[in-house]
């Protein structure tokens, strides 16, 4: 299938600064992830331009909620911020806040990766531990910021999948071995959201909103990263590939 053929899937970017320019950037395991495994082609969004917004998703057959170093401002959880230090973009938040329940209204499918997991939590509702290690008993989740990158992603621990859920029929697995690169985490789900998989010390690490009729999943972990060697990881990508071209035709 040529690219001009391929479902059309939206990236929307995280604004930050480099070298004291502002940039609108996407980590490239998400792009080649989606191109590989889903057998997509994307564009990349703005995430500081509201106004065209609408025209933009009409063209898409799905969108990706990729991972990124910084975190959902605390405001959009009704908290307040504890570490000064902590990465925000409210840039992105803006422009995610108000695409999420319009692409879910129109059925578009849509990945979510761990901030992309958090935001659509907080979205529907949710709040967030700012940091697992100091507000819970959750530990061992985040990673060392001065080990390989390749040490950093690999396996970490274990997710069992709910029973009948959703990850549990695709995959026909009852749990997986995943990476873990998160210092927060879910502290409260949000409404109308039902778990699909748990850590082994009982974290929300998938979900999916319930009565949404589109293709949507929301993961903590990465699965972006060397899909090739991770059965759960193809399948996700699969799925949502196979689901931005039923969306295509459905609406082409």
């Amino acid at each position: 299938m040529s690219d001009s053929n391929k479902p059309l899937v939206g990236i929307v970017c995280c604004r930050k600064e480099i070298e004291r320019h502002p940039f609108h950037v996407v980590g490239e395991k998400y792009i080649k992830a989606i191109h590989e495994f889903s057998n997509v082609t994307s564009v990349l969004i703005p995430s500081d331009d509201l106004t065209s917004m609408m025209p933009i998703l009409n063209r898409l057959d799905g969108f990706l909620l990729t991972g990124s170093l910084s975190n959902v401002y605390p405001d959009r959880y009704k908290d307040s911020i504890r570490d000064f230090n902590m990465l925000l973009d409210p840039d992105r938040d803006e422009y995610v806040f108000n695409a999420v329940k319009k692409i879910i209204d129109m059925e578009m499918p849509i990945l979510a990766i761990c901030r992309g997991f958090q935001e659509m939590n907080v979205i529907f509702g949710g709040t967030l531990f700012q940091n697992l290690e100091n507000e819970s008993d959750y530990e061992g989740h985040d990673f060392d910021r001065d080990a390989s990158v390749g040490d950093q992603y690999d396996v970490s621990h274990t997710v069992s999948f709910e029973n009948g859920g959703y990850l549990h029929r695709l995959t026909e697995l009852s749990e997986a071995e995943v990476n873990s690169l998160h210092g927060q985490g879910v502290k409260e789900l949000g409404e109308g959201l039902t778990i699909e998989a748990i850590s082994h010390d009982g974290l929300v690490e998938a979900f999916t909103v319930k009565n949404a009729d589109g293709f949507n999943l929301s993961v903590q972990w990465h699965p972006e990263w060397k899909p090739e060697k991770s059965l759960v990881s193809r399948k996700i990508f699969e799925a949502f590939g196979a689901s931005c071209l039923e969306y295509s035709k459905k609406n082409g």
